[in-house]
């Protein structure tokens, strides 16, 4: 990792969340005013894929690459212990869990108020969403916590190509649907668009500009701004997402707060495992923030898709999966947050390069003694 960086908070990151909620609260209202326009903006779409989510995502992803020394991709694949990590939590423990809290709620807690046949549905779309883990939108929450961003990017590309192989796996064991199809060009075109056009075209423009200009102007100067065009990409999603959904708040609340719920402590009690155990294998805090929140955040695309094929498009199964597009981004936000304030739980990155430095420095200028 390059030399340590310094963040300062501007007035704009310093009142994140103010602005989150202000996005919140004006996608609702933009949805409630204008359905029609929600609803031609939610059909431009590939293979299930959002377009002007992906240009959205792009807008948030590709001032983050900028910002990524591509040689650090190369360390990230010599710390295998966060990529084991992730896998494990992400395909041996979230399945579960996931399953656990589904069932937990909606066959017993909820169940008085259900009837039993949306419960069902409901825990359905809870498990597709814990069996597609790791959405690209991790790069920008990463880059949020001061995370390491290319091992981020490596956790991204693995998990994206295990989805591929276990999703439809898991999803026909837990759900005990017979050949539940792999949305395989959903899944395909996400990571296409999500991360691979703001990869390429972010590798381009830096080693171009830094050939042209140099690394001093390149930091200085070109990166300046970036940081906050990537959050006000993210707060324009938040905005996208909540007008696309708004009427579905407005018309199920305590379905919507319902289903929530358990997804909200699914998503804490992911954090907690993984934030716990990268402490426990000596993770540094760069390696551990992102280990952790990948496997806390959900491919809501995917889980979508496949509640939409499987069960329909106005079941519970579907609507479970929209609520973990509504929760995805404010929750993240304050993992975030709550990763920011106990950072100096773990040993840093930063630190332990400085002490390597400041020891080959000290052989180089020790005189040696003859023998």
């Amino acid at each position: 990792m390059s030399a340590k960086k310094e963040y300062h908070l501007t007035f704009f990151h310093k009142y994140l969340t103010l602005w989150v909620a202000l996005c919140i609260v004006g996608g609702i209202g933009l949805g409630r005013v204008a359905p029609g326009v929600a609803e031609r903006l939610s059909n431009i779409q590939v293979a299930q894929v959002n377009i002007p989510i992906a240009i959205f995502l792009f807008a948030m992803m590709f001032p983050i690459m900028l910002q990524i020394d591509f040689r650090e991709v190369v360390n990230a694949v010599k710390a295998p212990r966060a990529v084991v990590l992730t896998l494990v939590i992400n395909w041996g423990v979230k399945p579960f869990t996931m399953f656990f809290f589904a069932w937990l709620f909606f066959r017993y807690l909820w169940a008085p108020f259900l009837d039993a046949q949306l419960a069902g549905e409901y825990m359905a779309g809870m498990i597709l969403l814990g069996i597609a883990p790791c959405t690209a939108m991790v790069l920008v929450f990463s880059f949020l916590a001061k995370g390491f961003m290319g091992l981020t990017l490596v956790l991204v590309a693995i998990n994206s190509l295990t989805m591929l192989a276990l999703y439809a796996p898991l999803g026909n064991y837990l759900l005990g649907v017979a050949e539940m199809p792999i949305p395989f060009w959903t899944i395909f075109f996400s990571v296409i668009l999500y991360v691979g056009v703001s990869l390429v075209a972010g590798f381009i423009t830096r080693t171009r500009l830094i050939a042209s200009k140099g690394i001093a102007w390149y930091e200085t100067v070109f990166l300046k701004n970036m940081s906050t065009i990537s959050i006000a990409a993210l707060l324009a999603t938040l905005v996208y997402l909540f007008m696309l959904q708004g009427e579905v708040i407005l018309e199920f609340p305590l379905s919507v707060a319902m289903i929530a719920l358990p997804l909200i402590i699914q998503v804490v009690v992911i954090f907690s495992i993984g934030y716990a155990f990268s402490k426990i294998i000596g993770l540094k805090y760069e390696e551990a923030a992102p280990a952790s929140m990948i496997g806390a955040s959900n491919h809501f695309e995917v889980a979508i898709a496949t509640a939409v094929t499987v069960f329909g498009l106005g079941s519970g199964a579907a609507l479970s999966t929209v609520v973990g597009v509504l929760i995805e981004v404010p929750i993240m936000l304050l993992l975030v947050t709550l990763c920011l304030k106990t950072r100096h739980w773990f040993p840093s990155m930063f630190s332990s390069q400085k002490k390597t430095h400041t020891q080959r420095k000290q052989r180089k200028t020790t005189p040696q003694l003859d023998t």
